[in-house]
């Protein structure tokens, strides 16, 4: 049998110098520990990805990892930018320009990008198209709306290569004889349609639909030779996509302070971040609970509603106020029909045209025509928006 166990001069025993040690020392332990299993992780290789829309590192179905993993292994070198400054310092003659999107670009970033000696790629054009050439031009076509496949009708290579294309809608007109436009609406004979072509000091090639280029959509019809095609004719690409940071002010080149900082900042940036938390709850625990208490003011959100829709009209922004009416109307049809937030267009068209029982062409020139001009148009819109959900509900 055992005694008790011995206590020495100051009135404690081994057992209660190791449970104070440890109390003593179980948060430092705790911080070394996440240190250390931080550093391990940031060891360990981790692939680059994104959630940007058609970004070469985006393996969602609106990212467009495929085709630049496809490019990869055929030879291309990409280039993924953000900003102006970066493609106009890539694009150099002999090589592609691809840019997703103008629609965040200004005048000065639109000009600079029509000054570059690369071929380009551009996707859904707008003001951009008609800076770089003269011989075509945009011209949508809201009745030509069909997501049918649809056949070259030209004699552009790549595009007989291709086959056939899956489209929404035509979108450009030649105006020149330099100008080759292809796949035209299958519903009609038409003189525009939604893959052009610009010949001369450099090659230009537009898609009127740039979800083409996207992960859910690239294996449709011919769309991957088509694609593939015109981005890989030479062996550097550089992949643009316009993002709001970029204002096109700055005309530096070199390296960023982000560029400067080493790859585990961002690893200790939130290891630093973890350990505030942790001390954070570890004080909060010691000085009680929160006390909460009424605010003097209470805003409503529908103020933030209207305020934005005084910016809209002021500005006279109808394609912006347009937009966001298409876009909240279409995102709560596709849920009221069961569709998930990813659906794309042809997918909505169809599942809004079967609940309604109004012709595919209509909902999509409803949902994806071009922006009203003035303020009666866009109350039209939105009436007709309106009871294009009231029968989705009804159905």
């Amino acid at each position: 049998m055992t005694g008790p166990a011995p206590v020495v001069g100051d009135g404690t025993t081994a057992r209660t110098r190791a449970r104070s040690r440890w109390r003593r020392a179980r948060w430092p332990l705790a911080v070394v520990g996440v240190i250390l299993l931080t550093a391990l992780l940031a060891a360990l290789p981790e692939p680059r990805t994104s959630s940007t829309p058609l970004a070469p590192d985006n393996p969602q179905g609106i990212g467009a990892r495929a085709v630049a993993q496809v490019l990869g292994r055929q030879g291309v070198t990409i280039d993924y930018v953000r900003t102006t400054a970066s493609a106009t310092a890539h694009a150099t003659a002999g090589t592609t320009l691809l840019v997703t999107s103008d629609y965040l670009l200004g005048p000065d970033q639109i000009d600079r990008l029509a000054q570059t000696g690369a071929d380009l790629v551009l996707l859904a054009p707008g003001y951009l198209l008609d800076a770089v050439t003269d011989a075509a031009t945009t011209s949508w076509a809201p009745d030509a709306v069909s997501t049918a496949p649809r056949t070259p009708q030209c004699a552009d290579p790549d595009a007989q290569a291709a086959g056939t294309m899956s489209g929404t809608a035509d979108g450009f007109e030649a105006l020149g004889p330099s100008a080759t436009v292809c796949f035209p609406a299958a519903t009609e004979q038409r003189s525009n349609g939604a893959y052009l072509v610009v010949e001369g000091t450099r090659r230009i090639t537009a898609f009127a639909d740039a979800s083409v280029v996207s992960n859910d959509r690239i294996t449709d019809d011919g769309n991957a030779a088509l694609v593939l095609r015109a981005l890989g004719r030479h062996e550097h690409l550089t992949w643009y996509v316009p993002s709001l940071a970029d204002t096109g002010s700055d005309t530096m080149t070199g390296p960023s302070l982000t560029d400067l900082l080493p790859p585990v900042a961002p690893v200790l940036a939130l290891e630093l971040l973890l350990i505030a938390v942790v001390a954070g709850v570890w004080r909060a625990r010691r000085l009680g609970r929160v006390v909460t208490e009424p605010l003097p003011v209470t805003v409503r959100s529908a103020e933030t509603t209207r305020g934005r829709g005084r910016l809209y009209r002021r500005s006279r922004s109808y394609g912006h106020a347009a937009a966001a009416l298409r876009a909240g109307a279409a995102t709560r049809a596709a849920a009221r029909v069961g569709l998930p937030r990813t659906a794309g267009a042809p997918a909505v068209i169809d599942a809004l045209a079967r609940a309604t029982g109004r012709p595919s062409n209509e909902v999509a020139a409803l949902l994806y025509g071009p922006p009203p001009t003035d303020d009666v148009g866009l109350a039209q819109l939105a009436r007709r928006l309106d009871e294009l959900e009231s029968e989705v509900h009804r159905s």
